[in-house]
């Protein structure tokens, strides 16, 4: 998957359309994420110790992974992501639209340096 826990990236389709939000929490096997302040849900909370008053939580939920593409840190637009090797031979990924690095994936190897 392309994109990374931390990551800010913008809805492209849904109820939620064209909010920015940063990444949480990646589940790989579902093809989900969550993303801070998308797809919030009620959550009707007991009163309890720890919320002696109880009521309605708003809770983000889980999205497609599909329905989300990565804002380019260099011109703020949805963009695609690509993998590139470097001279090293370290491995990163990269906003397709404008090229700028967004952060190395794997450390050098000798077997992907330039020569």
């Amino acid at each position: 998957m392309k994109i990374h826990n931390g990551d800010t990236v913008t809805v492209i389709s849904g109820k939620d359309k064209s909010v920015t939000g940063k990444v949480l929490t990646i589940d790989h096997k579902k093809g989900t994420l969550i993303v801070e302040g998308v797809n919030l849900a009620y959550k009707h909370v007991k009163p309890s110790q720890k919320n002696p008053q109880g009521g309605r939580l708003h809770k983000e939920t889980p999205i497609r992974v599909s329905k989300v593409m990565v804002v380019c840190p260099k011109t703020n637009k949805p963009t695609r992501v690509g993998y590139r090797f470097l001279d090293d031979g370290s491995k990163e990924r990269f906003a397709r639209v404008s090229g700028a690095s967004l952060g190395v994936v794997s450390p050098p190897k000798a077997t992907y340096a330039k020569k």
